[in-house]
């Protein structure tokens, strides 16, 4: 059985419950992290030595890293066109795939969801939020004008790349800011909402992780 270590509310982890109810494997979620604490501890650590989540068990393997245990996922138990077999198609995909988890995603999660979401309002200023909505409306017309060639990043078939090319859009439409018009883009989050795995382990509230006046305290 799989084990997932890692709260539903995590865009990390919801990569990896993306991955798993696409390819149909049975697992277990645990809630760990955040207001769930348990990463500190020495059997977390074990696992995974920077105590974040999340972190997968699949028998006598142990990972962390959300991109990496996604890939192990793939290359373990999905098939093509899902997971390409011709390593040069599959290695052009990953590039746009790895551009998202290492640009886009952190371009919007520093730049505007850590802002509007995680932090006391009161620190947060009107310049600081127009420098994250341009650097991300730069970012998402570079993905707009690849997923113009779609309808999915490999074509006509939906792979692995769309998985963390995707998981982010849900809190990109989700926030309260100033998006362009990027039809592609778009068009694009509506094809991932017509899947079931995606609205019921990316489409997740992030109300939880809202700053409270108390997290002050």
């Amino acid at each position: 059985m799989i084990t997932v270590y890692g709260r539903a509310t995590s865009s990390n982890v919801q990569i990896v419950m993306w991955t798993l109810a696409e390819l149909g494997l049975a697992h277990t979620r645990l809630d760990y992290g955040d207001t769930y604490g348990g990463t500190k501890t020495a059997e977390y650590l074990a696992m995974n030595p920077m105590g974040l989540v999340p972190c997968l068990r699949d028998g006598d393997v142990t990972l962390f890293e959300s991109a990496a245990i996604h890939r192990y996922l793939c290359a373990r138990y999905a098939k093509a066109p899902f997971w390409p077999a011709d390593l040069g198609q599959r290695a052009a995909l990953d590039c746009w795939a790895e551009w998202v988890k290492t640009s886009f995603m952190p371009a919007l999660l520093t730049g505007l969801f850590y802002p509007l979401v995680r932090r006391d309002p009161a620190t947060v200023t009107a310049d600081e939020l127009a420098k994250g909505a341009a650097e991300m409306a730069r970012l998402a017309a570079m993905l707009d004008a690849r997923l113009g060639q779609g309808p999915w990043l490999g074509g006509d078939e939906f792979t692995f790349a769309d998985i963390l090319a995707g998981h982010g859009l849900y809190r990109y439409y989700a926030l309260p800011f100033a998006r362009q018009d990027l039809p592609a883009l778009a068009a694009y989050y509506e094809r991932l909402r017509a899947r079931p795995a995606y609205l019921e382990h990316v489409c997740v509230s992030y109300e939880p992780l809202r700053f409270k006046p108390e997290d002050k305290k």
